[in-house]
């Protein structure tokens, strides 16, 4: 592990300590709630669409966990607002360990495609898709 991955190391800690767009929102699209049972994670992910009905105008999540999880859903918080619900759905794991930006193991990355996870079922629900619950267990 170089310097660069200091600086992911870094990054990740900064957004757990200091999240960006926690909170609640008035009025979302739409809102979702999802969990990773092994790891204790639970995320509310609420979104607010531009008049398109497509377009990501505002995203903000609330919940507890890992430092990972929380990190990937401020990061991802962040990192949605502009695309669209198809850009959204596109998004695989890779996507979510590129952001994150540094070597997740196999039993953290349930805990950072959480939020990902979680966001992309709410879509599918507003979008009229039946989803009775999120987990990264399935």
């Amino acid at each position: 592990m170089g310097m660069g991955s200091d600086m992911y190391r870094q990054q990740i800690l900064d957004h757990y300590k200091n999240p960006r767009n926690k909170g609640e929102m008035q009025d979302p699209d739409f809102s979702h709630t999802g969990e990773n049972p092994s790891c204790g994670d639970t995320i509310t992910v609420n979104v607010s669409l531009a008049d398109d009905d497509e377009t990501i105008e505002y995203v903000t999540f609330t919940g507890d966990g890992c430092a990972i999880s929380q990190a990937s859903a401020s990061m991802l918080s962040e990192r949605l607002q502009g695309m669209t619900l198809s850009e959204l759905e596109a998004m695989g794991t890779d996507d979510i360990t590129e952001m994150l930006g540094v070597d997740i193991s196999p039993m953290r990355i349930k805990c950072a495609v959480l939020a990902r996870q979680v966001t992309q079922d709410g879509a599918k629900i507003h979008e009229g898709e039946e989803i009775d619950r999120t987990t990264t267990e399935d």
